[in-house]
């Protein structure tokens, strides 16, 4: 329970994470906005140009201390407020046009991926844990916001005020820009080394904080598990190792882009104070005005802040690089499972006959060892078949292979003679009503869990599917009756009644196709005897197929589907299955004499 790696990484990928271009996967989402994006950098450019202004009217200010006159110095001085006053109005411009960009983009996101991952098989949930992909989903789109509503317009503001600022030190003084370029290379060196090695450490703090989010996810998700073995210490160390993990990360992460930021700062403005120096003895032999050397000096004041900036916005620029990297690989992952390029329309009406042709299946996560062995079988539309046999035997195999979680290693599975692949699976699995082994019940009221089944369904059905699982009562004793919250998954209720609401939500569903994966097997013996009888009354209309370790709830069954380390050993009908003896009559004999014996 205690995972404490985070995921690995080829040097392949520590390569690519030194690189800022996996932002450039952030366009097809920044491109259905072109116009918000167009209105932010027209915004942007003219608070960087206004900016760029305010230099020249200090500069005639200054110049104007000499005159004897004030009428010129009350002009500069209401011309300079002027400019303040636009850059005022567009800097807020900016921040509003950009935030809300950002805000847009990230939502898209979020969505683009849930969407993804929603649909994605169990496959893909062998390999990860679930807590990573929502640490993915939250906090890698919050360092992806902080990027498009903030980082990227400061970057292409300070990108934009460091070349006109050079520019205009052109215009000022070519002798001091000339002097304050011989800097710029040394201050390069320290970005781009740097810079790299912080993206590599930027990328592995990510991974350490997925690590301890599905670590959390994993320990609170059993949260009563981890109490009654008294686990609480040792989960508490585990998420404190797999904290520390992802803290140290940062403390490297932080010192990294500290030393970056020091040596910038340090090396820009040392070289201004000595540009300046040159500078005021110019002024002092009559080579330049104050005002100009006033001038040169906000603009260098401007370029070296516009390079700080940018040395600490590259911090952020890498850390959203590696998030984009760990979202795009979510949107790019490849599914095992796949719908055709061309599916086959199901049948119409879907009957409900099912076939397995010489099926073998292995799970991914243990390819070496068979959950299905060669299976072939038949399931006539309308039949009630049971699968029975010891744990392991391949019986969930079949129910998750019928519903297309996985496809087979080899043979074919059919539906009305159709084959799974060769249809879509929402057009399929329309036709199914499942209910699993452990019943899922969503944080919301008993009225909207049983909805799930048939979302359009009315008040009065629900009630009806209700009835028919033998929840209708429990649910009216209920504080809200239909409209009570269930508590997350289900806390507020039983194990029978979240059962009884797993059928009742597989009854409104009213498909040709049943699964029942041990349906019965937490209800107590009068529940059981109410729910079988629904069950009994809804298989006679369509394809049932029973998964159950309880003999006594097959006995009815059409027939009865012996399996034993993935492959049908017996098939038929109770009483002979029990005359002919073998593993069934075995099993039937623990079971029912040990009932005997125990009443």
């Amino acid at each position: 329970m205690a995972r404490e790696t985070a995921p690995a990484k080829s040097q392949e990928d520590r390569e690519k994470s030194k690189r800022l271009g996996s932002l450039a996967a952030l366009a097809p989402f920044l491109t259905p906005y072109k116009t918000l994006l167009t209105a932010a950098l027209v915004a942007l450019v003219a608070t960087a140009c206004i900016s760029l202004i305010l230099p020249l009217a200090v500069r005639r200010v200054v110049d104007t201390f000499e005159d004897g006159s004030g009428v010129l110095l009350n002009q500069y001085f209401a011309a300079a407020f002027g400019i303040a006053a636009l850059l005022a109005i567009g800097t807020a411009l900016r921040y509003a046009l950009v935030t809300r960009l950002g805000e847009r983009v990230v939502a898209d996101i979020r969505m683009a991926v849930f969407d993804r991952v929603i649909g994605l098989s169990p496959v893909f949930y062998e390999k990860i844990m679930t807590g990573e992909v929502l640490s993915r989903i939250t906090t890698d789109t919050t360092l992806i916001l902080s990027v498009i509503g903030s980082s990227i317009s400061i970057a292409l503001r300070n990108a934009l005020i460091f070349v006109g600022g050079l520019v205009l030190m052109l215009f000022t003084s070519w002798k001091l820009t000339l002097m304050v370029l011989l800097i710029v290379p040394a201050v390069i060196v320290p970005i781009l080394t740097l810079g790299r090695r912080l993206r590599v450490l930027s990328r592995e703090n990510q991974d350490w904080i997925a690590a301890s989010s599905g670590n959390a996810s994993e320990s609170l998700g059993a949260v009563q598990t981890v109490q009654a073995f008294t686990h609480e210490a040792i989960s508490r160390s585990a998420f404190a190792d797999v904290t520390e993990k992802s803290f140290d990360a940062a403390r490297r992460r932080i010192w990294t882009r500290a030393l970056m930021t020091a040596i910038v700062i340090m090396l820009v403005f040392a070289g201004i104070v000595g540009v300046l120096w040159i500078g005021a003895w110019d002024v002092r032999a009559g080579d330049m005005s104050p005002g100009s050397l006033v001038q040169f000096v906000i603009y260098a004041v401007m370029v070296a802040g516009s390079v700080a900036a940018l040395s600490e916005v590259i911090g952020e620029l890498q850390r959203a690089a590696g998030a984009t990297e760990r979202l795009v690989e979510l949107l790019h992952t490849d599914d095992l499972v796949r719908d055709p390029e061309t599916p086959q329309p199901p049948p119409s009406p879907v009957r409900g006959a099912i076939a397995f042709d010489d099926v073998s299946f292995a799970y991914p996560s243990r390819p070496d060892t068979a959950a299905l062995d060669h299976v072939s079988l038949s399931v006539a539309p309308g039949e009630t078949v049971a699968l029975v046999g010891p744990s392991g035997a391949g019986k969930t195999t079949i129910i998750q292979l019928i519903q297309r979680f996985y496809d087979p290693d080899e043979g074919q599975i059919t539906l009305d003679g159709v084959p799974l692949n060769g249809m879509a699976r929402n057009d399929f699995r329309r036709h199914i009503a499942l209910v699993p082994q452990d019943p899922v019940i969503f944080a919301a009221s008993a009225r909207e869990n049983i909805r799930f089944g048939r979302p359009d369904a009315t008040d009065a059905e629900i009630e009806a599917a209700a009835q028919a699982a033998a929840a209708h009562d429990f649910i009216e004793r209920l504080p809200e009756g239909y409209d009570s919250w269930l508590g997350e998954r289900g806390v507020m209720l039983s194990g029978g009644q979240k059962q009884r609401i797993a059928i009742a939500r597989a009854i409104l569903r009213d498909a040709p196709v049943l699964l029942l994966d041990e349906a019965t097997s937490a209800l107590d013996a009068e529940s059981e005897r109410l729910v079988q009888t629904a069950v009994d009354r809804l298989a006679e209309t369509r394809t049932t197929i029973i998964v159950a370790h309880r003999l006594a709830t097959v006995k009815k069954a059409d027939r009865i589907v012996v399996m034993d380390q993935g492959r049908i050993v017996a098939t038929g009908a109770h009483d002979a299955l029990v005359a002919e003896g073998g593993l069934y009559a075995r099993l039937a004999r623990l079971q029912f004499t040990d009932g005997m014996a125990a009443e």
